[in-house]
C-alpha cells in the first residue's frame, strides 16, 4: 500500500450498489427466500475469511507493507472489498446461467467459466490499482507478462471464489437438506 486515496473506494462502491440490486432480483425469483439469504450471507462471510487470510500472507509481496495495526486493517479493508467482488461474481453468473442456486449444478464448464471471470476480474483490478498508484510491488511478486498484474492477487480470485461457493453450498445442504435436494 503505498497512499489511501478516496477514488479507491468507488470501484467496490459501484460494486456494492450492483450486489444489492442483484440480490433483491434474485432473491425475488426464488421460493424459498430463508435459505437463499442463509447462502448468501456464508458466501459473504467466507469470502471475507478467505480473503482476509490471503490478504494478509501475500501482503510481503506489496512495497512498503509491515505487520502492522495500519496494514492489517488495510487487509480487512480489502478484504471488505473482495468479498462483495465474490458476490458480485456469484450473481452475475446466477443471471447468466438464470439461477439464483446454480452452484447446485456445478460442471466442470461452469468453474472454467468462473475462474475466468475472477482471473480476468483479478487482472483488470490489479491494473487499475497500479495505475492509480494505490499500491506496488516488491520484486518478489511475479507478474503475468504483458499485462504487469500480480499472480498472487490473480490466483486469489482464481483459487478463492468456486472454493467459497462450494463449501457455502455444501453447509447450506447439510443446514437445509430437504429444501435443497
Amino acid at each position: 500500500m503505498d497512499k489511501l486515496e478516496p477514488v479507491i473506494l468507488l470501484m467496490p462502491a459501484i460494486a456494492l450498489t450492483l450486489v444489492v440490486v442483484s440480490y433483491i432480483i434474485l432473491l425475488k425469483k426464488l421460493s424459498d427466500k430463508v435459505l437463499f439469504k442463509q447462502f448468501v450471507f456464508i458466501i459473504l462471510l467466507l469470502a471475507f475469511i478467505l480473503n482476509f487470510i490471503w490478504e494478509v500472507i501475500q501482503g510481503p509481496l506489496y512495497t512498503r507493507f509491515t505487520y502492522s495495526v495500519l496494514h492489517i486493517a488495510f487487509c480487512g479493508l480489502a478484504s471488505v472489498a473482495d468479498a462483495i467482488m465474490v458476490l458480485l461474481i456469484y450473481f452475475f453468473l446466477a443471471f447468466i446461467f438464470k439461477n439464483p442456486l446454480w452452484i447446485a449444478n456445478i460442471s466442470l464448464q461452469r468453474i472454467l467459466i468462473l475462474m475466468l471471470v475472477g482471473g480476468v476480474g483479478a487482472i483488470l483490478s490489479e491494473m487499475r490499482h497500479l495505475a492509480l498508484g494505490n499500491w506496488s510491488y516488491t520484486s518478489s511478486m511475479p507478474v503475468i507478462p504483458f499485462v504487469n498484474a500480480g499472480i498472487s492477487p490473480v490466483l486469489q480470485f482464481i483459487i478463492l471464489p468456486p472454493l467459497i461457493y462450494y463449501l457455502s453450498f455444501v453447509f447450506i445442504k447439510k443446514v437445509e437438506p430437504i429444501r435443497i435436494g
